[in-house]
């Protein structure tokens, strides 16, 4: 027997409920029913399938409340934005839907003395392994495109949120989605290879850190298995001297603390020239300061509890060997005396090379500041990373910035004068450590089909 795995409310850090995990006989079992649940719903119409998507989109809104009030206990998403995170989902399951057709027709191509034809067909089971920070968009994200594509689905998710999982699985059940086509493994971490090696299992796609990327990838290429990452990223914002410093300030704010500052796209780095530097950096920590943490379950709260203690604390680490390696913590850096894992609003100025900050990934409410010389300097900074996921840019002349951020940002995604997190029909997805694969926009469709190719003689 192992130990139960407890959900802990973030807030308060006392035990929400436990959940037991599978044995090994019972996960091989799971695996082959979820092989057996595509026999059959791979040969289910594209037309078939898009209404059952459409009504789990249907479903996640009829239960927004009691969905955005599980996030909010389990892992301290602020309960005002948690519904954004449940429209996101439908949006996703409409754009899929809708456009599954077209996204997966069959090509015809041209071929000497006859004709081909290039078809995407489902391969099988895809198995995902998800983290916490967004319970249900990064299950939706990745199990709707596959199931589109006439392939089933096993989840691993994180332990921390296992009641939302389990939401989940009861409303893909609900809107009608064949038993098995969809299975919840309440596994542990090192069970998680046994998936991985299985016959039957065609694809590994994962979101987390870079770190837990690698062995991943390593473990799903000795079984020459097609995986897909989306890792870590230190996403830096650019403000240029012609920007609007007012709507640069507002954008890079709510870029920083959204979802308590817990999420791969957030605005993490924040490089500005010299020309504007000293305007933005006072205008920034004044909103900065306005930002107070508190229970996340309450309507006007913007910054809740970090997911676990621990993550608090690796953060607060973070923060502290950027100091000591020469950074200025302007406000915040000290772990508050009260109960619940929470950490307040801080601004890292005189950030370097060398330093977490300016290196690695900061998973919470840390903005660093970066003064640039100038534009090429800024766009420098921006790309001195090992990460490569998004980032923005600041210009009142739209194609200028337009032009930096195609030709020059080292990323999947830039944001220009805003911030913007998933979009349904855009892909998704980074360069270098941040991974490599996208979602969205159609392309996460066909990221596990077989592009087969038919040729027909006509001699």
């Amino acid at each position: 027997m192992t130990e139960p795995v407890k959900s802990i409310n973030p807030a308060n850090g006392r035990t929400i409920r436990e959940f037991e995990t599978i044995t090994d006989e019972q996960l091989q079992q799971k695996i082959q029913q979820t092989h057996e649940a595509f026999v059959d719903w791979k040969q289910r119409s594209l037309d078939e399938r898009g209404a059952i998507i459409r009504k789990v989109g249907e479903l996640l809104v009829e239960r927004k409340d009691r969905l955005t009030r599980l996030a909010t206990e389990e892992m301290g998403k602020p309960i005002a934005e948690a519904p954004g995170e449940i429209d996101l989902c439908k949006g996703i399951c409409d754009y899929s839907a809708d456009n599954a057709a077209e996204v997966l027709a069959d090509e015809q191509r041209d071929l000497p003395g006859g004709r081909a034809i290039v078809s995407h067909q489902p391969i099988g089971i895809i198995f995902g392994i998800q983290p916490w920070n967004f319970p249900f968009y990064q299950v939706i994200r990745y199990t709707v495109a596959n199931l589109m594509a006439g392939n089933t689905v096993l989840l691993k998710h994180a332990p921390n949120v296992w009641g939302c999982a389990e939401a989940l699985e009861e409303i893909f059940r609900d809107a009608g989605l064949p038993e098995n086509a969809f299975n919840v493994l309440y596994i542990r971490d090192e069970q998680a290879s046994q998936v991985t090696e299985h016959r039957l299992v065609r694809g590994v796609t994962f979101t987390g850190s870079a770190a837990t990327g690698r062995k991943i990838a390593a473990d799903a290429g000795q079984h020459i298995k097609k995986t897909v990452l989306e890792l870590g990223s230190n996403d830096a914002f650019l403000v240029l001297e012609d920007a609007d410093i007012d709507k640069a300030v507002n954008a890079c704010v709510t870029g920083r603390i959204n979802n308590n500052g817990q999420t791969c796209v957030a605005a993490k780095r924040f490089v500005v020239v010299d020309a504007v530097y000293d305007k933005f950096r006072d205008a920034y920590v004044e909103k900065m300061k306005q930002i107070e943490f508190g229970d996340p379950s309450d309507e006007n709260t913007q910054l809740g509890p970090l997911a676990r203690e621990d993550l608090r604390d690796k953060l607060h680490e973070q923060v502290r060997e950027s100091v000591e390696k020469g950074a200025t913590a302007t406000i915040g850096g000290e772990v508050p005396d009260v109960e619940g894992f929470f950490y307040p609003v801080t601004v890292l100025e005189n950030v370097k090379p060398g330093m977490p900050a300016y290196d690695g990934e900061l998973f919470g409410p840390v903005a660093s500041l970066i003064r640039a010389k100038d534009e090429a300097d800024a766009i420098r900074i921006a790309n001195d990373s090992v990460y490569g996921l998004g980032g923005g840019v600041f210009s009142e002349d739209e194609d200028r910035a337009v032009r930096l951020a195609r030709d020059h940002f080292d990323t999947g995604m830039v944001s220009i004068n805003g911030y913007y997190i998933a979009q349904p029909n855009l892909p998704f997805g980074g360069v270098k450590d941040s991974g490599y694969g996208r979602e969205h926009g159609g392309f996460g469709m066909r990221e596990f089909v077989n592009s087969k190719s038919l040729m027909i003689s006509q001699q």
